[in-house]
């Protein structure tokens, strides 16, 4: 996985960048470990359905690895097209990370800033309504990964405002409290946006990696709802809204379950 961030200064390059291996370097298995993808930690997952999330990139660059070393051609890794970026590349990446000047911090209560991020004179960051970008972080040596929604309008020219709000005990609050005007914060994206089609979902296995295992899809039964009610750390707080039968039916399952009526809530 790439460990750095790219800078926008040189926007034709934005993107990954080519990398050459000689043909006559020694094709040994220490040479190909070596170029192996390193499996991203779970903290390095922001949790928001990113697509491209960092897991699924992993797996990208994990298979293209695999069929580099089935073709013992080491060139392989960086001649597909899908690695490659043109010209007019964005000026963000959902796979790879970019550097963005701070160029002013305005605090707006005891714990909520906001931050403006420099683009090069006349860009925007190119988002849609109701899309987020991840912002990569590191405290005491651990990558943290945490999606924000830019605040500023999508067609804000020269640079893009976030709003955060830090909290004590937060790990990526510590990152952000230590930022000052003028450094280098990296960014990917974008991402989100749910353009929902009646009868279309999608299959589990292409959703994001960190929907994956929290996702069912199908009829809801009181078995689905207690994997639910059992994955939750503390005692969980329903919300129901459907038809009259769906609504029956799931205060029934809640009930065989115990949940208590206080617990849950019929719009």
């Amino acid at each position: 996985m790439p460990d750095s961030c790219i800078h926008y200064i040189l926007p034709q390059h934005v993107g990954q960048q080519d990398v050459v291996y000689s043909s006559e370097m020694d094709e040994s298995s220490d040479d190909w470990l070596s170029l192996k993808p390193v499996q991203p930690l779970p903290s390095q997952c922001c949790g928001s359905g990113c697509t491209p999330c960092i897991f699924d990139i992993y797996q990208k660059e994990l298979a293209l690895w695999e069929e580099a070393k089935k073709r013992n051609d080491k060139n392989y890794l960086t001649n597909k097209e899908t690695n490659k970026k043109d010209s007019n590349a964005a000026i963000i990446d959902s796979e790879m990370f970019t550097a963005f000047k701070l160029c002013s911090v305005e605090r707006l209560t005891d714990d909520t800033c906001q931050y403006r991020f420099e683009l090069p004179r006349g860009w925007t960051l190119g988002l849609t309504l109701g899309q987020h970008i991840v912002l990569r972080g590191t405290v005491n040596d651990m990558e943290l990964q945490r999606a924000y929604t830019p605040i500023s309008p999508v067609d804000m020219e020269d640079s893009f405002e976030v709003l955060i709000k830090c909290y004590p005990d937060g790990l990526m609050s510590q990152y952000v409290q230590s930022w000052k005007v003028n450094d280098s914060i990296c960014w990917r994206g974008p991402f989100g946006g749910f353009p929902y089609e009646p009868n279309k979902e999608e299959t589990i296995d292409n959703l994001p990696w960190s929907y994956q295992e929290k996702t069912h899809i199908g009829r809801i039964d009181c078995d689905v709802l207690r994997s639910v009610i059992d994955s939750c750390r503390r005692k969980p707080y329903v919300l129901i809204c459907g038809s009259l039968t769906f609504n029956e039916d799931m205060v029934n399952y809640l009930k065989r379950l115990e949940l208590q009526e206080d617990s849950c809530f019929i719009f």
